[in-house]
């Protein structure tokens, strides 16, 4: 079985403020000497394993992230019964195990039932939490050391899979991430440009006051993105306690949603939704590597346009890396809307290949 299974995509999308940064513009960075529209990795992970794609194809293996575990564990027990002072108490004890407490002593606060960092839950260990609050209800004893420790599992969570799961408190539980998820970024130099909107009242007729209702301004940016990912096939399958039909479903789900699953950000106002033009996929056991150096110097749009020479400047890159250090030998398969070749399926289908064979 291939070990390693790489993307690369291509995906325009029309003027949007997909990412936003501290100051609510499009984020950037310079690349190449040039500024460029940029996607942050941990936005495009939140927007496909929260994404239709991912609910329908892995429908009961995705986990759920929250600090609230303690709050929503203290609401169950208080519900069935269990009196405040020892429901805040196991509560916490059971919200501990997956994280450090934001309170070291319970004030009494809502606060100090949230676990401090975020946590990443499977389903697995969702169904021991509430299997184990049921039985605090049904018994009124108190959870022990034993029953805390068989909190800890992980199987079949292909979120956690994918993109791993650090708790800092007890490394002995975490899961080293089988899916590397570059920033994507425009593939030519751009300008973030201002948005200045108004809005009417409905019921100001203009009789005294003929302005308008509101007034604001947003930034947005338009471009080519390049995104690339890595996925260790051999590692997925270790995570998901080596069932293939598992890692097929997730690999699939993660390559349909990369290719059409666009980040939510301000989509009401711009509609930038948009799906991949290219995509190159690459499986092999060589070590993988990033081709953001083909556009190290901007793309521009003169010839057949700026989607056309990205492509050709994408795989011009590729040829000359893989001559340069002997990769010749990688095989691959390509979706071009350009030209017409391939298409998504045949991608799904080359990416999951050999899986069965692990």
């Amino acid at each position: 079985m291939e070990r390693f299974v790489q993307l690369h995509l291509l995906t325009s999308y029309p003027p949007a403020n997909l990412n936003r940064d501290d100051l609510g513009r499009p984020k950037t960075a310079l690349m190449g000497g040039a500024e460029r529209l940029r996607i942050s990795s941990q936005s495009l992970k939140r927007a496909w394993r929260t994404s239709d794609v991912f609910a329908e194809r892995l429908d009961g293996n995705i986990g759920t992230r929250t600090k609230r575990l303690g709050e929503k564990i203290f609401n169950k027990l208080v519900a069935g019964g269990v009196a405040e002072k020892k429901a805040r108490d196991w509560a916490r004890k059971i919200a501990n195990v997956f994280g450090k407490l934001k309170k070291s002593k319970d004030d009494g606060s809502v606060e100090a039932l949230h676990i401090e960092q975020l946590a990443h839950i499977s389903p697995e260990e969702q169904a021991a939490i509430d299997a184990l609050v049921q039985r605090l209800i049904d018994t009124g004893e108190a959870p022990d050391e034993n029953d805390l420790k068989l909190l800890r599992k992980q199987k079949s969570a292909a979120d956690i899979a994918l993109f791993g799961r650090m708790l800092a408190d007890d490394p002995g539980f975490n899961t080293e991430a089988a899916c590397q998820v570059a920033h994507a970024i425009t593939v030519h130099k751009v300008v973030v440009e201002d948005d200045f909107y108004t809005a009417v009242d409905d019921l100001n007729r203009g009789e005294e006051d003929v302005g308008a209702g509101h007034m604001g301004d947003t930034e947005f940016g338009a471009g080519l993105f390049y995104l690339y990912l890595c996925i260790d096939r051999q590692l997925l399958l270790e995570n998901l306690g080596g069932d293939t039909g598992l890692a097929r479903k997730t690999l699939s789900a993660l390559v349909e949603s990369a290719a059409t699953v666009a980040p939510t950000g301000k989509q009401n106002s711009f509609g930038s939704r948009a799906r991949a033009s290219y995509i190159l996929c690459e499986k092999g056991n060589a070590q993988p590597r990033n081709l953001s150096v083909a556009f190290l110097k901007p793309v521009e749009a003169h010839g057949d346009g700026l989607l056309a020479n990205a492509i050709t400047a994408l795989a011009g890159e590729r040829d000359r890396l893989d001559k340069a250090y002997g990769d010749g030998d990688a095989n691959a398969v390509i979706m071009d809307t350009v030209t017409g070749e391939g298409n998504l399926k045949e991608i799904i289908s080359y990416a999951t290949e050999g899986l069965e064979n692990a």
